[in-house]
């Protein structure tokens, strides 16, 4: 049986918070107008608020004082703003049996006509699934420093995910572009050996929803879909399928040189230098590498730039050009107030590291130089 009537009060903060959080998942534009919405079912003090775009699902639960149970989805996009522009206070929402629905704080009242909860798709069961935990804020930091590599590129759509590798108990995130990798490893105590790669829009909306504590959060893994369980929400998403490059092949082993330099000298400088270069304007900025020191050099039609920075430079001395935004991209994500580079020669991939060990790897292609 269909239940359609709805009668509940929940404060306005929590109502919003939870709102604006599923809202992640609401699909922007579908012929199907329960996609638009969000799926609200109110039983035994609380409210299940749930958003799906057939691809990414985040869902919750808060307390509400419910006097009569039922179901209904309201369009997220107008109900969202109507509870922001509302004062902190209780909430009413009271639907019947046509699903005209009443939203009133105050004096404050909107009728909305709601829509069916029958016709908001189901979220894909992932019962019988292997389970891992990770703190909270080692799974963020993890993702945040290898969102920058994933593809946009639709050709190719396994890589405009992260591959997520858990064996030998660490996990391990990969993203790659074509242009440049990103690999971040931490060691999280799970005897497993779990492969799966998830899309990245999915990973930038975790990345918002997770917190910098050492709170677990559960990712729950089944053949096509992860859960993953962070604070009070469920974030569910499709994972990609295909083949990921075979990153361990494209990491150089050897080195000519080896650098170290301060990371955020580095930053001001790559962006000093950027100043030349726009979309229109697209050059390289060269690298001049020699003994303890690094000279950037840039020009386009607009005009040149130079500039120095110091640095502790063993090998080789080499000369290569960079795109500067994914030089910039791979320096912002390495959290270092040092970073080591080490080069293979003046064509090979420059790979950012930390200045002790491996928990991450930034690898990014060269450009070729003119007349070189």
């Amino acid at each position: 049986e269909l239940i359609f009537y709805m009668k509940i009060t929940v404060e306005r903060d929590t109502l919003l918070e939870a709102v604006s959080n599923v809202s992640r998942a609401v699909s922007a534009k579908s012929n199907i107008s329960a996609l638009e919405g969000i799926l609200m079912k109110a039983r035994d003090g609380s409210l299940f608020l749930c958003a799906y775009d057939l691809e990414l699902g985040i869902s919750t639960s808060i307390s509400a004082a419910v006097e009569i149970p039922g179901e209904l989805v309201l369009n997220a996009k107008l109900f969202s703003e109507m509870i922001r522009r509302m004062p902190s206070q209780k909430i009413l929402i009271e639907s019947d049996e046509k699903l005209l629905t009443k939203v009133q704080c105050g004096v404050i009242q909107f009728d909305i006509l709601g829509i069916p909860a029958t016709e908001f798709p189901e979220l894909p069961n992932v019962n019988d699934s292997e389970q891992v935990e990770i703190p909270q804020n080692v799974l963020k930091s993890m993702i945040d420093q290898t969102l920058f590599a994933i593809s946009s590129d639709e050709s190719k759509p396994v890589h405009t995910g992260s591959l997520f590798e858990i064996r030998e108990g660490s996990l391990r995130i990969v993203s790659v572009d074509g242009f440049r990798l990103a690999i971040r490893t931490e060691p999280i105590g799970c005897e497993k050996e779990l492969r799966f790669i998830v899309p990245g829009k999915t990973l930038s909306d975790v990345s918002k929803l997770l917190a910098d504590e050492e709170e677990p959060a559960q990712i729950n893994l089944s053949r096509k879909h992860v859960v993953m369980g962070i604070g009070g929400y469920h974030v569910t998403s499709r994972l990609l399928e295909g083949d990921f490059l075979d990153y361990q092949k494209a990491i150089p082993t050897d080195q000519v040189l080896d650098v170290t330099v301060n990371t955020r000298r580095f930053i001001e400088c790559v962006e000093r230098m950027s100043l030349l270069i726009n979309d229109r304007l697209k050059s390289p900025l060269t690298l001049q590498f020699d003994e303890d020191r690094i000279k950037l050099n840039c020009s386009t039609s607009i005009g040149k730039s130079c500039d120095e920075l110091e640095c502790k430079a063993a090998g080789e001395k080499l000369k290569m050009g960079f795109n500067n935004k994914y030089l910039l991209d791979a320096l912002k994500a390495s959290g270092c107030d040092e970073v080591r580079l080490k080069i293979n020669g003046a064509l090979a991939p420059l790979r950012i590291l930390p200045p002790q060990g491996e928990n991450f790897l930034f690898l990014i292609l060269p450009v070729r130089l003119k007349n070189e």
